[in-house]
């Protein structure tokens, strides 16, 4: 595909994520915000019923960032590149998404303590330049996570009473409340966040497009 050089593109992110608009950011790129309003659990059930087996931890997330992207890519009133993106934890051969419940956060708080786990970020970008549906592509970046052994009860209960873990995957942040009970990020640390910085410029030139075109905040 021939690159295009030196020409703005906007990007509009399929997400409400606060630290994925705050990866982006920092990155110089002020995003579009438009919820996609997947039911990603739905997603998730007929896949695996048309599969007839569960998904891995890769196959979920890019999966649902997808179905993300592509919930979002409909409107025709958008004009640049539309990033969808999901993440999912996996330990002990399980994948936890996001808890949403306190017990259940506290419950997956008082496994990983002391134990270590693969953070994966999907992301699938597409190209709707001109208003029109293009090419797609996706990526998935993954880290290690170790976690402190010595974590109380009273921390975790502490922790989940903000509501921070609730609606993350794996329950903790790296960027925030929780990043003082991770001892080790083994990888990309911007993908324990949800969104990988340097796989974005990937699949941002696979579409022909230069990473920097999509720089829109001015610098200090």
């Amino acid at each position: 595909m021939q690159r295009a050089s030196h020409t703005p593109v906007r990007l509009y992110l399929a997400s409400t994520s606060p630290a994925r608009l705050a990866t982006l950011r920092a990155a110089g790129v002020e995003p579009v915000l438009i919820s996609p309003g997947v039911d990603e659990q739905a997603v998730v059930d007929a896949e695996e019923a048309r599969r007839g087996s569960s998904l891995g931890a890769e196959e979920f997330v890019q999966l649902l960032a997808k179905a993300k992207a592509e919930a979002v890519a409909g409107d025709p009133s958008i004009d640049g590149l539309v990033l969808g993106g999901d993440s999912a934890f996996a330990i002990a051969g399980r994948i936890h998404g996001k808890p949403h419940r306190p017990e259940v956060a506290k419950q997956r708080w008082l496994e990983q303590r002391g134990a270590s786990g693969v953070l994966h970020s999907g992301h699938w970008l597409i190209d709707h330049r001109g208003g029109r549906h293009g090419d797609g592509v996706g990526a998935v970046a993954a880290a290690g996570v170790s976690f402190a052994d010595d974590i109380t009860e009273d921390e975790i209960d502490a922790y989940i009473a903000t509501g921070e873990p609730l609606h993350v995957a794996g329950a903790f942040t790296i960027d925030s409340l929780g990043a003082a009970f991770i001892t080790a990020v083994d990888g990309d640390p911007h993908a324990v966040v949800g969104l990988s910085v340097a796989t974005l410029r990937g699949l941002v030139r696979e579409l022909g497009v230069d990473w920097t075109d999509l720089w829109n905040i001015p610098k200090r």
